[in-house]
């Protein structure tokens, strides 16, 4: 049976927390339609300009061909599409893409996506940029292929925040 516990760290926010790795971030406010400012209090004060989306090679194919990516699984539960700025991204590998191949970076212009990017607390009470609408592929700046792990270690390039 799963354990949970629930950690709230905002007035407005709480973390579920399961023994099954299924942590989870809620809004704690009745909540209108996406991006309603009940719960887009937290704002980007750091000066980040790029964020970055690990994702699978074929579904970032189809998204070029459609013209916008709609998210992962994981995105679609959430309700919003997950981000990782620069320094943010070497966790976000190990957390949830270990042992996973054929991935890519999409570096992504933070500014072109306007009030639909919420920076929200989440792992370890830090902010991380949630976009809470499909991701324009005209956002994009680059994309790269992530290194595949070897001995149980990713190297990441460079990136800039």
């Amino acid at each position: 049976m799963t354990q949970a516990s629930l950690r709230v760290f905002e007035p407005h926010y709480a973390q579920l927390k399961t023994d099954g790795g299924d942590d989870r971030n809620y809004c704690l406010n009745a909540q209108g339609p996406i991006g309603s400012p009940d719960c887009s209090f937290i704002r980007n004060d750091a000066g980040v300009t790029t964020i970055y989306k690990i994702c699978e090679s074929a579904s970032w194919r189809t998204a070029e061909q459609a013209g916008t990516y709609r998210g992962s699984d994981a995105d679609a539960r959430d309700g919003f599409i997950h981000f990782s700025t620069a320094a943010q991204l070497a966790g976000t590998a190990e957390k949830y893409f270990a042992r996973q191949s054929d991935l890519l970076i999409v570096a992504v212009d933070a500014d072109a996506l306007g009030a639909a990017l919420k920076w929200e607390r989440s792992r370890d009470g830090k902010l991380f940029p949630h976009l809470y609408a499909a991701l324009p592929v005209a956002a994009v700046r680059w994309t790269r292929a992530l290194p595949d792990e070897v001995d149980g270690r990713r190297i990441l390039p460079e990136l800039k925040p």
